[in-house]
């Protein structure tokens, strides 16, 4: 049998069964192998390995318990990042899919591992120069924009989901979640999914949406990405969707938004200065912006409501604590903010 681990795997690997196909597929892997969960709860989770030469890889597979629909599609995400290598969009290699359950209990692939540091917070975010921290502003804006000018079909992405009436088919998917999971009533909610339905922004051209384009998403060295990462909910459809969940998360220093982000930390280009230059890189128009920002809102918001719901009821693995009325306050936090963006 292939020597798996030096210790024990962390939950959601099965380290003899996963080792012995990898090594069949990277002939350069030296077993054993040492396991890390990066990052884990209700998104896909991500496993650092190391083999004994001390070369690093990362595994990722759907989160522990029940899954809603077709989310988590391992081989959607991996087909994606496999598709991206060559543009100018940066990501990590990948080096393998494995859709056979009886291997690790759900699908899972892997990539090599990047080096550098996620800003998840602006503490982080300080060890950053002012400049870098610029300079990452932009370049941030830069891939976004780069990554809306790739032909989906010259990648191959194609045929990765339907081109047109994007914001349709999202309020669609997410209401559908909203009310699969709903255990109170939010009128933010209802209020907010009127509004979008009735306001809805004609769409105007399509391309590759990654659906959680943020700092948090990014491997960083130096003031530019070295890879983007979390691709789970990438589809085809209104680039201006990127740009306005992108606004959210760019918290400026002293703005009233209760949200963590690494942008506090100041330095950072402002809102309004990566619009300019994403409408100077791209030629769409950005005047009506707030709409996206209110579903982006939303979105995250029914997000939100199906993880809380999990949690509730025990579905998300053993050993994980949850302040489940701050996590309550924070969906409701966020149905609001939409509205307000739409009043």
């Amino acid at each position: 049998m292939t020597e798996a681990t030096g210790g024990s795997a962390p939950e959601g690997i099965d380290p003899d069964r996963v080792t012995a196909w990898l090594v069949e597929r990277i002939p350069e892997l030296a077993p054993p192998l040492n396991f890390s969960l990066i990052a884990g709860g209700h998104s896909n989770r991500t496993y650092r390995f190391e083999d004994r030469g001390g070369q690093a890889y990362v595994l990722r597979r759907p989160p522990l318990g029940h899954v809603l629909e077709s989310a988590h599609d391992m081989g959607r995400e991996h087909r994606i990042v496999s598709a991206l290598t060559a543009s100018e969009v940066p990501v990590a290699p990948t080096f393998g899919l494995c859709e056979d359950v009886e291997v690790n209990g759900a699908p899972f692939y892997i990539m090599g591992f990047v080096e550098g540091v996620v800003l998840h917070d602006a503490e982080i975010a300080k060890g950053l120069s002012e400049d870098q921290r610029f300079r990452l502003g932009m370049n941030v804006i830069g891939v976004l924009s780069a990554l809306h000018a790739i032909d989906p079909d010259a990648v191959g992405l194609g045929e990765l989901g339907r081109k047109e009436q994007y914001l349709a088919r999202q309020l669609k998917r997410w209401t559908r979640q909203w009310k699969a999971t709903k255990t109170h009533e939010i009128p933010e909610m209802e209020e907010t999914l009127k509004r979008l339905s009735e306001g809805m922004p004609e769409q105007i051209g399509s391309t590759i949406v990654h659906g959680d384009f943020r700092l948090g998403n990014m491997i960083v060295v130096d003031g530019r990405i070295q890879a983007l990462l979390d691709w789970e909910l990438c589809t085809l459809g209104d680039p201006l969707a990127d740009v306005g969940y992108l606004m959210n998360s760019w918290v400026e220093p002293g703005d009233a938004e209760e949200v963590v982000a690494a942008t506090q930390s100041g330095g950072f280009p402002s809102r309004s200065t990566l619009c300019e230059h994403y409408q100077a890189a791209t030629g769409r128009d950005l005047s009506g912006i707030n709409y996206y920002r209110a579903f982006s809102h939303w979105r995250l918001a029914a997000i939100g409501q199906g993880v809380y719901k999990r949690y509730l009821v025990g579905a998300m693995g053993s050993g994980r604590d949850m302040d489940l009325t701050a996590y309550k306050e924070g969906v409701q936090k966020r149905a609001a903010a939409a509205l307000a963006l739409l009043t």
